[in-house]
């Protein structure tokens, strides 16, 4: 303290330690909190790739003009 009071230039141990585990807890939240996001968007692209694949097995039945026109041809034979 009495060289700093006396503005000397010291080179303070406890100082740069704290620091340097301040840095290294900070960049280890970062480096989590990185990761957890990836996590979670791959899970989201495997969902959505599940998705697109049982839409793409479901069979297509008739669409909406063919049912239609089936209807028609019903109603044409009736009469």
């Amino acid at each position: 303290n009495a060289a700093r009071e006396a503005g000397a230039s010291v080179f303070a141990v406890g100082n740069f330690i704290m620091s340097v585990i301040n840095f290294l807890v900070i960049a280890f939240v970062v480096f989590m909190l990185v990761r957890y996001v990836n996590k979670v968007k791959e899970a989201a692209e495997k969902q959505e790739e599940a998705e697109v694949a049982v839409v793409e097995e479901t069979p297509a039945g008739p669409t909406e003009i063919e049912l239609l026109g089936d209807i028609l041809e019903a109603l044409k034979a009736k009469k």
